[in-house]
């Protein structure tokens, strides 16, 4: 059975509280929200981001929610003095705890908030929508307003905002490609071909743009250069060949991400 969606929505708008951060604000039962600030600019780039107190055995979900999950979603259009914003997202946790496949964030979290900005003040408004969930899911809409003045840094939301960015991915900064090859399966599938030895099998979520096309974790072959990854319910995903694939994925030196084009299936 599928977890039961309360049709209600929250909105709340937070008024600033410190030069970091708004105030904290009740967005669901047991979980408070706020916008927080390093309020400095290095090379012309400052960070922001949604600080979301939740308790472990409550989650609020990725970029690509999965199967049950309601998508998170952020509104920059209030705000000015900056451009460009843009969310960045922590590698999640791939959640199968209630029988589907999530990706899911538990407890505690910074979604962070990267964007443009000049020397002189600006606002971060950000209106986000997202599900929150523990026995039922409540979607909840809150808004945020942040003025900036990029005067006086605020050390403690710094590294709130470091740590946050330390577990979101980069691009493949390494030698070569992550997956010599990929290419798409007849069935529908994803074979990843020679894939470096540092990724971790387990931790590998393939995104092909459409967030209602889901794959299963890779099964590898037994000299283990093939890694094949079945879309979820065996349903056929044909007609991928000449798309792009982003794989995001953990190693030992931490999460990344990678684009590669996917290839016509090899007879």
């Amino acid at each position: 059975m599928f977890r039961l969606c309360a049709l209600i929505a929250v909105t709340l708008v937070a008024t600033p509280a410190l030069a970091g951060a708004t105030l904290w604000q009740d967005i669901a039962p047991g979980v408070k929200a706020r916008l927080i600030s390093s309020d400095t600019i290095i090379d012309g780039i400052s960070l922001a981001g949604l600080e979301l107190d939740m308790p472990e055995t409550t989650n609020t979900y990725w970029r690509i929610p999965g199967e049950t999950g309601i998508p998170t979603e952020f509104d920059f259009a209030g705000s000015s003095g900056l451009a460009n914003p843009t969310a960045h997202w922590p590698y999640p946790q791939i959640d199968r705890s209630r029988g589907y496949l999530d990706y899911a964030y538990y407890g505690p979290v910074v979604l962070p908030i990267e964007f443009e900005a000049g020397e002189g003040a600006a606002i971060l408004d950000v209106t986000v929508t997202l599900g929150l969930c523990s026995d039922i899911c409540v979607p909840a809409i809150a808004r945020f307003t942040l003025p900036l003045s990029f005067g006086v840094p605020d050390a403690a939301q710094s590294i709130r905002l470091d740590q946050a960015m330390a577990q979101t991915p980069i691009f493949w900064d390494q030698p070569g490609q992550p997956f010599g090859t990929v290419e798409a399966g007849l069935d529908g599938s994803l074979h990843l071909l020679s894939p470096d030895p540092s990724v971790d099998p387990a931790s590998v979520i393939a995104d092909v743009g459409d967030p209602a096309i889901l794959f299963e974790t890779p099964k590898k072959s037994p000299d283990g250069n093939l890694w094949t990854l079945k879309p979820l319910g065996g349903g056929a995903r044909k007609g991928l060949e000449g798309s792009s694939v982003q794989l995001t994925f953990v190693t030992p030196r931490g999460p990344y991400a990678a684009t590669q084009v996917i290839a016509p299936s090899q007879p």
